[in-house]
């Protein structure tokens, strides 16, 4: 993998475990080598090349059709396409379906959100400098034995599809125990079997602001509105594999906007099976797109349990891979599921501004308000210019995409009133 180093603004010497502020090491401080995970965590990736279905016209140098006849296959639970050049868009539909493990049921055909570069690192970053690969977003269809896939170009006669498509089976490899529902949780599909230091504990307000305030040392100044730190679930807690992702971390200087995403791998997945979920999502951002992380900051899933993504520390600045042109002095927020014509549940909303009242909170961020970003480079925005968004912003806001599907995007201006109110502000 790509040798990244940290940024000149800070580099921590947490390990891959966030944790609270008051333990955390001061900015400058050497970047720690992660542990490896016990034996067992990895998963793995079978990885599936496409070829030409019946009558696809190659003369433009690609098919215009491709797929991947029935086949069985090793467990896996998650699915996605993927090629061989980041920088190539798949003008077309991709569809799967796949055969459940237990019932020996075929899946419908389903679709696959083939604009998945825009969660990814900035241009000019060293994160960015490749070699990395397009991919659809990801999909969850839980314990599955065999396949089929087929892509199709939007014109048959326009642009052809991207070379080297693939089909990348992600098997998530087995969690910690208690965190995927090996633990019974309290009824509202959260394990709270799971202990320090796997799960740093909700703090009210008070002790939010203390500990904010006992770690300036850390980079963070006290505060007069910091909402209260929410539970989350640790890497360790959901079982990220450190042997994936690359060593050290990257920071920018602040943390002014939360964007807000869905994950776009379905909705087909229960609260127990969430830190599968992001095990999964993990090793594909990783080892199929080429990322060095996990994208997202943060992830929550519709039972409201809130989980740190990319490595570095949960109160840190850390940069991220969730909005092409403005990870800079963000964080990316995934709302694990689709939300383009399926309602956020009432948890899930309620663990976003939680988490978006605190964090933003921490570098003295009003959730109400508005905060200006230089964009890196993207579809919408050139190169340098300066953007006003909401503190809370959908992932739209910055790149022209149907991320965070129009029903989460549609609730966010209510998130935002109620975060500030979290907050302490009236």
């Amino acid at each position: 993998m790509r040798s990244f180093l940290a940024s000149s603004t800070a580099v921590a010497a947490v390990a891959a475990l966030a944790l609270p502020l008051a333990a955390t090491s001061p900015a400058g401080a050497s970047p720690a080598v992660a542990q490896p995970a016990a034996a067992g965590l990895a998963g793995s990736t079978q990885s599936l090349p496409m070829t030409p279905l019946p009558g696809a016209d190659r003369a433009a140098g690609s098919a215009s059709q491709e797929g991947l006849a029935r086949r069985e296959v090793r467990p896996f639970s998650l699915v996605g396409v993927v090629w061989d050049n980041a920088d190539d868009e798949l003008h077309g539909s991709v569809q799967v379906r796949t055969r459940a493990r237990a019932s020996g049921a075929w899946s419908a055909w389903q679709d696959l959100e083939t604009h998945n570069h825009d969660h990814a690192a900035d241009p000019g970053t060293a994160e960015a400098a490749g070699p990395l690969h397009g991919s659809t977003a990801p999909l969850w269809v839980g314990d599955s034995d065999a396949v089929e896939a087929r892509v199709r170009a939007e014109d048959a006669e326009g642009e052809p599809l991207p070379r080297g498509l693939r089909v990348d089976l992600v098997d998530p490899g087995a969690g910690p125990a208690g965190s995927d529902g090996s633990e019974e949780g309290d009824g509202d599909g959260s394990s709270r079997a799971l202990r320090a230091p796997d799960v740093l504990p909700a703090l009210d307000r008070s002790a939010s602001e203390a500990e904010a305030a006992g770690a300036s040392g850390a980079g963070l100044a006290a505060r007069p509105y910091i909402g209260a730190r929410p539970r989350i679930v640790t890497r360790k807690g959901w079982g990220a594999d450190e042997r994936l992702r690359e060593p050290g971390f990257v920071y920018t200087k602040s943390v002014k906007v939360a964007f807000v995403h869905h994950s776009a791998s379905g909705n087909g997945y229960t609260c127990a099976q969430a830190p599968s979920v992001l095990r999964s999502i993990y090793r594909y951002h990783v080892k199929s797109s080429g990322w060095r992380d996990i994208g997202y900051n943060f992830a929550v899933d519709k039972c409201g349990n809130i989980y740190e993504g990319r490595a570095g520390g949960v109160a840190k600045a850390v940069m991220g891979a969730h909005t092409l042109g403005f990870n800079t002095n963000s964080m990316g927020i995934a709302v694990l599921g689709t939300y383009t014509s399926t309602n956020p549940s009432a948890a899930a909303l309620k663990a976003v501004e939680q988490l978006s009242a605190w964090k933003l909170g921490l570098y003295g961020l009003n959730p109400a308000g508005k905060s200006t970003l230089v964009s890196g480079g993207g579809n919408r925005y050139r190169k340098g210019r300066s953007v006003k968004f909401n503190a809370i912003a959908g992932h739209r806001d910055g790149f022209a995409t149907e991320c965070p599907g129009a029903r989460l995007y549609a609730r966010l201006g209510g998130a935002r009133v109620t975060a500030a109110h979290f907050q302490g502000r009236r």
